[in-house]
């Protein structure tokens, strides 16, 4: 079966765009002025406060992929330096129309927490702006057919606390894979790094993110994959 691992990086909508209702839900339970600066960029978790920014898929097989950013004007696309992955800079529509367009060539889909996070969020803004999915992201709750959630294998589908598996960093230390994680980059420090500008070490960083999930899935598919086969 064809596969194709992908991940997303998201951030908050502009704090003044975002619904009055939603501003005051994210920041309900501030404790200080502190919590509530840090509650504010919570929309980044919601796809009806926040947005898509970057998105990365990689053929496991092949190691060639795709990772589009956001970008104003026209679209742009250049090769990255060592001519495996193609940079794509779009405004988000067009990178969700052009990723549902690539993903519906491959049987199977391979993420780290996609069923929770990534699948419903790219699904919902596509809506948002009129475009249907090509596939169903989340599917039966229990089948690894057409999406393989690595987080979901980790933690024996809920069997097993999150607490015990709490990141792909933790998976990739554990497994001896090279970690995209650092103390200045991952996941809670895009929003900071795409206010200051930094869209080209985001989608870089993405990039890394599939790789190292990549990698992840080729230790686990010969392992703990078959244990959730029918």
């Amino acid at each position: 079966m064809t596969t194709v691992v992908f991940d997303i990086e998201t951030v908050s909508l502009p704090w003044l765009e975002i619904d009055p209702l939603l501003r005051e839900k994210l920041t309900r339970y501030a404790e200080d002025h502190e919590d509530f600066l840090r509650r504010k960029k919570g929309g980044s978790l919601s796809p009806y406060a926040g947005r898509v920014v970057v998105i990365g898929m990689q053929n496991p097989e092949s190691a060639k992929g795709f990772v589009w950013f956001e970008a104003s004007g026209e679209r742009t696309s250049r090769p990255s330096a060592d001519g495996l992955f193609e940079y794509v800079g779009c405004d988000e529509k067009t990178m969700l129309a052009e990723f549902w367009e690539k993903v519906a060539r491959y049987g199977r889909c391979v993420t780290f927490n996609g069923r929770t996070f990534d699948g419903p969020f790219l699904s919902v803004r596509s809506a948002v702006h009129g475009i249907s999915p090509s596939k169903n992201l989340l599917g039966y709750r229990y089948s690894m057919d057409t999406h393989v959630d690595l987080l979901e294998i980790l933690t024996f589908q809920g069997a097993v606390s999150r607490d015990q598996v709490p990141s792909l960093h933790a998976a990739c230390v554990a497994f001896g894979i090279p970690s995209p994680k650092s103390e200045e980059m991952h996941g809670y420090a895009v929003g900071d790094l795409y206010r200051q500008g930094r869209l080209q070490e985001i989608a870089d960083y993405c990039r890394r993110d599939v790789e190292a999930t990549a990698a992840l899935y080729r230790r686990l598919e010969s392992t703990l994959l078959p244990l959730f086969r029918k």
